[in-house]
């Protein structure tokens, strides 16, 4: 008996640190305006793909929340999304996340 509650523990431990391992739902994206320079969409697979996790970013750069108010000042600074990309860790080019439909 101990021996099936330990392995249904193990198996419900497993199936709940994979399903966070990436930032977005499987097929799932993040819209959010772009102040007029064209709209940002974030994908949570392609953050997964260069190895990272939800916890990289949320409750330490970011809280978990569907908004995020980035302004201009904060594309020079070490905060938001620049702690990355800031041309050194990750791209900084405008182009790459600013995309205008």
């Amino acid at each position: 008996m101990k021996g099936t509650v330990f392995i249904m523990m193990a198996l419900l431990a497993v199936l709940a640190f994979s399903s966070s391992a990436l930032a977005i739902g499987d097929g799932k994206a993040l819209m959010y305006g772009g102040a007029g320079q064209g709209k940002v969409i974030f994908d949570g697979k392609v953050h997964a793909s260069k190895g990272m996790v939800c916890t990289d970013c949320h409750m330490t750069i970011f809280q978990t929340k569907k908004k995020a108010l980035i302004t201009m000042d904060d594309h020079g600074a070490d905060k938001a999304c620049f702690v990355c990309h800031n041309g050194k860790k990750a791209f900084n080019d405008c182009d790459q996340c600013h995309r205008k439909f």
